[in-house]
């Protein structure tokens, strides 16, 4: 249809003519009602914005003389922030004269990846950065299932042409099913030596 027919169409039914598909050959046309069209295009990117899982970057400060009990906080903090989902950043900030014991925030930073474990691994390495040290946590890929050993099905016996005979198995214990042990009565004692009680 040629553009113009299509124009006249689309106004005689009170609608728009929008072009749908630009780089197609011949280009792709529709005769709808454009602000219904964007109002359900903007629907649709709120509800998919809705559902999807923003990931972003946390940011946990210490400092070089942190008790041990702030530690321990934020360290679980930490943990609660890549169990979540998210990376973390790690910050030691070094103030004055404890730039001259930087060994102290390396040792904090060890065991805090110590600590993680299993929750984290280590996405960039401990460095300096002007007066803090910091480094960035990311939570560990969960043991994908495709890496995982698929079980295997239970196996089936093979087909039997018509007139033919079916297989035997290789050995005659292996088609034969365990007798089960007879019960044994709950009061029963073993047969052995009488014990005696020394008097």
């Amino acid at each position: 249809m040629p553009p113009f027919e299509a124009l006249k169409s689309a106004k005689s039914q009170g609608l728009d003519l929008v072009e749908v598909a630009p780089t197609a050959n011949p280009p792709v046309c529709r005769i709808i009602n454009y602000g219904k069209y964007l109002y359900q295009l903007s629907k649709r990117q709120h509800e998919a914005r809705k559902h999807q899982k923003s990931i972003g970057l946390k940011e946990v400060k210490m400092r070089p003389r942190t008790s041990t009990h702030d530690f321990e906080t934020k360290r679980n903090k930490v943990i609660d922030f890549l169990q979540e989902g998210a990376k973390v950043k790690v910050t030691i900030m070094f103030r004055g004269r404890e730039m001259a014991h930087r060994d102290l925030g390396f040792n904090m930073i060890e065991k805090l990846i110590q600590d993680v474990g299993e929750n984290g691994q280590v996405e960039a390495r401990p460095r300096l950065e002007g007066p803090n040290l910091s480094t960035i946590l990311a939570p560990k890929k969960a043991a994908g299932k495709a890496s995982a050993p698929k079980p295997r099905p239970a196996a089936t016996a093979p087909a039997v042409a018509p007139g033919a005979t079916p297989p035997v198995p290789a050995s005659p214990s292996a088609s034969v099913a365990p007798k089960p042990s007879p019960p044994v009565p709950a009061l029963a004692k073993p047969a052995g030596p009488q014990e005696t009680s020394g008097g």
